[in-house]
């Protein structure tokens, strides 16, 4: 155990808790995660689209590599209520968009400040997480918050629908204010003190890079962010905008995808703990993912039950690598290697500013069903980066 409490709750009910509030957390971020791009198109062109989440992704790169002193500054509890007040302030800023700046604004502290709020997430996991639990305990926490982006789509489907846009960021900004409070009130139980590495980053990029283990799962991870931002992006835009699909079909769909995350994680983590390593169902998923990803490029018809197999098999092997990389990366660092959790977790930002700038390039010159194939071929490579790996078990 990392971390001894002499007071208050247990670790396993600490970990209970911090389930709840990454439930929540999710829950609330997955409402506009899926209907971000169509709403920043109703304020600029669709090629434009890319350009905001470039920008804001940018900026929350700047954010996460300050945050470390941020933390050691101010503390971990006073550093997480600070981040979800300015969250929830975001996603009511974003709900009075009502122009391309403000718009743009809006992602760049939505982006921001939901990426920061789960890097001390995944700060407080790791302090009560045994090593050997690794696996375990992180997949549990991936179902966990997962079972939130399950249930958003659908509402948020349904929402557009009812009410518009600006109804779904309010809700998702009113969804964080008693998390909030529940967190002022508990948070004398969660105290915890631990010494961090002194490490400046450009040290820890050189311990990575010339690590075989952590390149090559720093690899991974940023291949899964960029299909993520194939997957959050412009899937949204091709099946709305291209195909006409509606939201009323889209939020069933899209939470049906997800159900991969809630049944296979567990399980895999598990497996790995006890089993397995990491290695094997990495390839696994990666296959899958890229296989799935050539179908959705090859598939250009509005055929309900075909897309919703298509985007169910990709989450099969998105959940895979994703419980995989959680599990691999978590056993070969602990809560004191801040810098490199954070230098691990700007694979998503980094992602976002990557994939949309392919994006703007693909689409100039080809359709945007393109930039699946690019991202099949991504994850494809992802394969032989897995191999030098170590395994786990």
């Amino acid at each position: 155990m990392l971390f001894k409490k002499k007071r208050g709750f247990k670790p396993k009910h600490q970990l209970t808790i911090l389930y709840l509030v990454g439930l929540i957390i999710s829950f609330s971020s997955a409402l506009p995660a899926y209907v971000n791009s169509s709403f920043i198109s109703q304020f600029t062109d669709l090629s434009f689209v890319s350009l905001f989440f470039v920008i804001a992704n940018l900026a929350t790169l700047l954010f996460i590599l300050r945050f470390p002193q941020t933390i050691k500054r101010f503390g971990h509890h006073n550093t997480f209520k600070l981040l979800l007040f300015l969250y929830s302030a975001s996603l009511f800023f974003f709900a009075i968009a009502d122009s391309s700046l403000t718009a743009l604004i809006g992602i760049v502290f939505f982006t921001a400040f939901l990426n920061l709020t789960f890097i001390k997430l995944d700060l407080f996991i790791e302090i009560f997480t045994k090593n050997a639990d690794t696996g375990k305990v992180r997949a549990l926490y991936l179902t966990i918050c997962n079972l939130g982006w399950v249930l958003a789509p659908t509402f948020s489907g349904y929402l557009i629908s009812s009410f518009g846009y600006s109804f779904v960021y309010w809700l998702s900004g009113s969804i964080i204010i008693p998390t909030l409070v529940f967190f002022l009130i508990i948070s004398p139980h969660l105290k915890s003190k631990i010494k961090y590495a002194e490490e400046g980053m450009k040290k820890v990029i050189r311990k990575m890079w010339h690590n075989k283990n952590l390149r090559g799962i720093f690899f991974v991870a940023l291949i899964l962010q960029l299909f993520y931002t194939t997957a959050v992006v412009y899937i949204p835009i091709y099946l709305h905008q291209t195909l006409g699909m509606s939201w009323e079909i889209l939020g069933p769909i899209f939470s049906f995808m997800l159900i991969p995350f809630i049944i296979f994680q567990i399980p895999a983590g598990f497996l790995a703990d006890k089993y397995f390593g990491e290695k094997e169902m990495l390839y696994i998923g990666l296959s899958i993912l890229t296989i799935s990803l050539v179908g959705i490029f090859y598939v250009n018809q509005p055929i309900v039950w075909l897309w919703a197999g298509l985007l169910f098999f990709s989450r099969v092997g998105a959940a895979l690598i994703e419980a995989m990389r959680e599990s691999y990366f978590f056993k070969i660092v602990s809560a004191k290697d801040l810098e490199m959790i954070n230098l691990f977790r700007l694979t998503g930002p980094a992602a976002y500013i990557i994939g949309p700038a392919l994006a703007i390039l693909i689409t100039v010159f080809l359709p945007i069903h393109f930039i699946f194939l690019v991202s099949a071929l991504l994850t494809a490579l992802g394969i032989i980066l897995v191999w030098p790996m170590k395994d786990s078990l």
